[in-house]
């Protein structure tokens, strides 16, 4: 038997995972970092950024301003991940986002980072 939570729920659940850790980061990868946060990329002035959320509404909590994260050259973002802190810390989750190519150093902004709980798991 499926469980299924109300969005009241979710939004409780969604507001305290970001509450848990005062701070959430979004991270840069090379390809799918799985359930580890792997393929993070590295070198250069590469830097996790801080996410700011607005409050959770229905089954999701959306980004309430722009992350710009610095990628050095030759790398291609293929994916997002959070974090609970800015270096090390506890994987918290990833997107797959449309391939972004660096040939030189430049900054990949993330405009919007949605955290959602499906309406109806599979």
């Amino acid at each position: 038997m499926a469980q299924e939570f109300t969005n009241t729920a979710k939004q409780v659940m969604l507001d305290q995972l970001v509450a848990n850790y005062t701070t959430v980061y979004v991270s840069a990868h090379t390809g799918s970092p799985a359930l580890t946060g792997a393929l993070e990329v590295t070198g250069g002035t590469y830097a996790r950024q801080a996410l700011s959320y607005n409050a959770a509404s229905g089954n999701s909590k959306t980004t309430s301003a722009t992350a710009t994260i610095p990628i050095p050259s030759g790398n291609t973002v293929a994916w997002l991940g959070l974090w609970s802190l800015a270096s090390g810390g506890v994987f918290l989750g990833q997107v797959d986002i449309a391939d972004e190519v660096f040939g030189s150093d430049g900054n990949l902004d993330v405009t919007a980072f949605t955290l959602a709980l499906d309406q109806d798991p599979a």
